[in-house]
């Protein structure tokens, strides 16, 4: 995901106004949130290429229709507007189904990674479940790649690509001695790295939170809800 200098609900009030600038970020936005979208759909027991069609079709009339100027951050968290604004999307779309076309007039590049992604979420339960399991994976794919960005400036990538492993899956001794041997680094030097760079990505995963939800009340319920989903990956 694209880092913005703003929060979600800015871009979202911003792009009413037509603004060039605010509109690319709202497009970007849609993009990073591709994942939880089809996750939904499938859950809702779309074939694989006909939820596509419908995650692209979705997103192109997000934008065109401007479905955002309806939006209102004191109603609730960005998340849920998206899944609900989804839900709405699918009853019209079940309803004219023998007109829709396919993707409109914005096509986001299909991934092998994503449709495998989707069908790994749908194993999660409900439709609504698969979304907010691909909500949180997007939200912590976002982190991670600021968290690679910031390894690169600091002239660290080498160490966080062989130790991002770690960071969201406890590694036991033989991963640690592997990894330090590789980095020619004593054992506990290493284990204070991995430390930091999980405390680090707990810190961005709260900055991405933070951009979705309006006040202290919702970042926290929406930090306990994402902790709910993904486990022992922000422990």
């Amino acid at each position: 995901m694209a880092r913005f200098d703003t929060t979600h609900w800015s871009i979202v009030a911003r792009a009413r106004g037509d603004s060039r600038d605010a509109r690319s970020a709202l497009e970007l936005l849609c993009r990073a949130y591709r994942p939880p979208v089809l996750a939904y759909i499938r859950g809702r027991g779309y074939t694989a290429d006909v939820a596509e069609d419908l995650a692209q079709t979705f997103f192109a009339r997000f934008l065109e229709a401007a479905w955002h100027a309806v939006a209102d951050p004191d109603r609730g968290r960005f998340r849920a507007f998206l899944l609900t604004a989804l839900k709405r999307f699918l009853i019209n779309a079940d309803a004219e189904a023998h007109a829709m076309k396919r993707g409109g007039g914005m096509r986001m590049n299909t991934l092998a990674d994503d449709q495998a992604s989707a069908d790994w979420m749908i194993d999660s339960g409900s439709p609504e479940r698969a979304f907010e399991r691909g909500w949180a994976l997007a939200v912590l794919d976002s982190a991670m790649r600021r968290l690679r960005g910031e390894a690169e400036q600091s002239g660290k990538v080498a160490m966080f690509d062989l130790l991002k492993e770690f960071l969201t899956e406890r590694p036991d001794e033989a991963d640690y001695a592997r990894a330090a041997a590789a980095l020619n680094l004593r054992r506990n030097t290493l284990a204070v790295a991995v430390h930091r760079l999980r405390h680090r990505l707990r810190e961005l995963v709260r900055e991405e939170i933070a951009q979705t939800t309006v006040g202290r009340a919702e970042l926290e319920a929406e930090l306990r809800d994402l902790r709910a989903t993904l486990g022992n990956v922000m422990e």
